[in-house]
């Protein structure tokens, strides 16, 4: 099969943005891995638009990515909780805070610090599974297994 110049590279990347890219929906995953999956501290701590929110929510919620539980039934509300796939998402939001921390704070500005089990704080390492060794860019090598595609981009016709 030989890739059409119009479409897009077949990206892992790009379907998990189409998720979870967009802004509230990684600020709502922060918060419910914080514990706080109810409606209205989302509200409070995200500051989105009830209606934006509500969208997101949805979205997560049919994605797999949370799950939604009646915690009162007069009036009737809910809270999010984190599913196993929600869960797998908390290194990518750990990752990216310490980018933001790194690129964007000074050292002194850093709205939150989360604290690992051994009571030193967590700083996300990307390594290999088989070796252990962190990695770097430098030591990547892509193989694009997408029919009809190269690293540098579709295959001629």
């Amino acid at each position: 099969m030989v890739a059409s110049t119009k479409d897009p590279r077949p990206c892992s990347i790009a379907d998990a943005l189409a998720l979870v890219g967009e802004k509230y929906s990684l600020l709502v995953l922060r918060e419910v891995c914080l514990g706080n999956g109810r409606f209205d501290q989302l509200v409070r701590n995200i500051g989105a638009p009830r209606d934006i929110l509500t969208t997101r929510l949805r979205r997560l919620v049919d994605a797999g990515i949370l799950t939604k539980r009646v915690y009162s039934e007069r009036p009737q509300r809910f809270e999010y909780r984190p599913t196993q796939a929600g869960l797998d998402l908390e290194p990518v939001l750990m990752t990216l805070m310490a980018w933001g921390d790194r690129h964007l704070r000074k050292d002194d500005d850093r709205p939150m610090v989360i604290e690992h089990i051994c009571g030193h704080e967590m700083v996300p390492v990307v390594t290999c599974a088989a070796c252990g060794d962190q990695v770097r860019h430098e030591d990547l090598t892509a193989h694009p297994q997408a029919p009809g595609w190269t690293v540098a981009g579709p295959t001629a016709a």
